[in-house]
């Protein structure tokens, strides 16, 4: 099979593809058995397939001869396009639905809201609660970037490929969040964009019924029923799941080479430890507000695994809010807006721990001195920096970026370039916490807004999608 129809463009020529394609159907068939035969719990399922996804991406290395350069070997290369079709295809299937669910969403919430100064409030105790998170993050990833001492004794790196974006004041980032065309919002994923506009529209409809109650129904029977649609197909779609985050999984296992990942060892488990650690200061706060993070755990855990493999907080969004409302009983309006807003701004993970660990690793390549001028600095820049950087893969780099060169270290930015190598593997707990940081900043929030149900927070009962 060695010609271009079958290199190029079926991207099966060699016999180990085959073998691999056959295992991930025969590995699907079995999910399907355990979920709808067996009738097994989803988080179970859902956890099973992680697992398989990881040994299964272990096993391709394994059979390649751990490359260095796993994509250049024919047959990674092909299985791991056909596995891309069914994990990013399912990636893409949650992100469709996004824009509409978030629009409708808030416009749904304020057209039923009782008091007008509902939504105020709200926004000001989200951007409270997210930025006081991600100043925490920052926090953590500097204390674990100092013990750990990272980037001490890495080899420099002088011709990285690395380029810095440059430096946008803070004034133009928020700015920038407002959107100048919805449809231009809409394209690029511009979550808090599209919830400005969504609010707007809905404050404009809500005052139609004031008005005139008659005038207005329409409107309001569309937005309900529309609402309810886009619910019903984000429940469809995550029903496929299971079968998504094994593909998901193996995938980003199987294109790593290990020495690629052995190089920056002490990076990576710093950055699993600040993440283990931010994770349990969030738990720390669940405790601290009365609530049982226990029962947190038990529920949020099948969004986790979704958020680890996937690496996509945009694409969690539709499960983030399921879990919320479904399961842990918080309201509707809050769990839209304050997950909505986590998407863009605030990510504990990708523009908290990560661009404050980027840092300081690269302030110990340099010989910078690491007094308590730069951190201050560090902790305040990746602070601010976190606004406007969108939840989808890769976006991390873009806030090392804002981060680097807000304390003056931009021209750095290619000594990065061994780190962002292997972004996909520090780029699962990234994003893990920054869905679980919209989780439980959302609890927060509508905790102290009076709105959480607390009997259905408890009510194990309620663990169902």
């Amino acid at each position: 099979m060695q010609n271009v129809f079958f290199q190029e463009f079926l991207m099966i020529s060699d016999v180990r593809t085959i073998a691999f394609l056959v295992v991930l159907a025969g590995l699907f068939y079995l999910i399907h058995v355990l979920y709808h035969k067996k009738h097994m719990d989803f988080a179970v399922v859902v956890m099973i397939g992680t697992g398989l996804g990881l040994v299964l991406g272990l096993t391709i290395q394994l059979v390649a001869g751990f490359p260095d350069a796993p994509m250049e070997v024919s047959f990674v290369k092909e299985t791991t396009t056909w596995f891309a079709m069914v994990g990013s295809g399912y990636i893409n299937l949650i992100k469709m639905i996004v824009v509409p669910l978030v629009m409708i969403s808030i416009m749904q919430v304020i057209i039923n809201m009782q008091q007008g100064n509902t939504m105020g409030k709200l926004v000001k105790k989200t951007i409270f609660v997210t930025m006081g998170m991600v100043a925490v993050a920052a926090v953590i990833g500097v204390v674990i970037g100092l013990l750990f001492g990272v980037g001490k004794g890495a080899a420099l790196v002088e011709d990285g490929t690395a380029t810095a974006n440059a430096i946008t004041p803070v004034a133009t980032t928020i700015k920038n969040l407002i959107p100048g065309n919805i449809v231009g919002a809409m394209v690029d994923s511009n979550i808090i964009g599209l919830v400005i506009f969504s609010a707007f529209l809905g404050l404009a409809i809500w005052w139609i019924n004031q008005e005139s109650a008659e005038a207005a129904k329409p409107l309001y029977d569309i937005i309900n029923a529309a609402h309810k649609a886009m619910i019903n197909m984000a429940l469809l779609i995550l029903d496929y799941m299971p079968w998504a985050v094994m593909a998901l999984l193996a995938n980003t296992i199987a294109q790593r080479g290990l020495s690629s990942i052995l190089e920056v060892g002490k990076f990576i488990i710093a950055l699993y430890v600040a993440a283990a650690v931010q994770f349990i200061i969030q738990l720390g706060l669940l405790a601290a507000n009365g609530l049982n993070p226990v029962v947190y755990l038990k529920k949020a855990y099948p969004t986790m695994l979704m958020a680890f493999t996937s690496r996509s907080s945009v694409g969690c969004l539709p499960m983030t809010i399921e879990t919320l409302t479904k399961k842990l009983g918080v309201d509707q309006g809050t769990a839209s807006f304050v997950a909505g807003f986590g998407t863009t701004a605030g990510m504990q993970g990708c523009a908290g721990i990560f661009p404050s660990l980027l840092i300081i690793y690269v302030c110990n390549i340099t010989g910078t001195p690491i007094d308590v001028t730069m951190i201050v600095m560090t902790i305040f820049v990746v602070t601010i920096g976190s606004l406007g950087i969108a939840g989808i893969p890769g976006t991390a780099t873009m806030a090392a970026s804002v981060g680097l060169s807000g304390v003056g270290m931009g021209a750095h930015f290619a000594m990065v370039s061994p780190i962002l190598a292997i972004d996909p593997i520090i780029d699962m707990p990234r994003t893990m916490l920054n869905v679980t940081g919209s989780l439980t900043n959302a609890i927060i929030v509508d905790k102290s807004m009076g709105h959480l149900n607390e009997e259905n927070y408890n009510d194990m009962r309620m663990n169902k999608l």
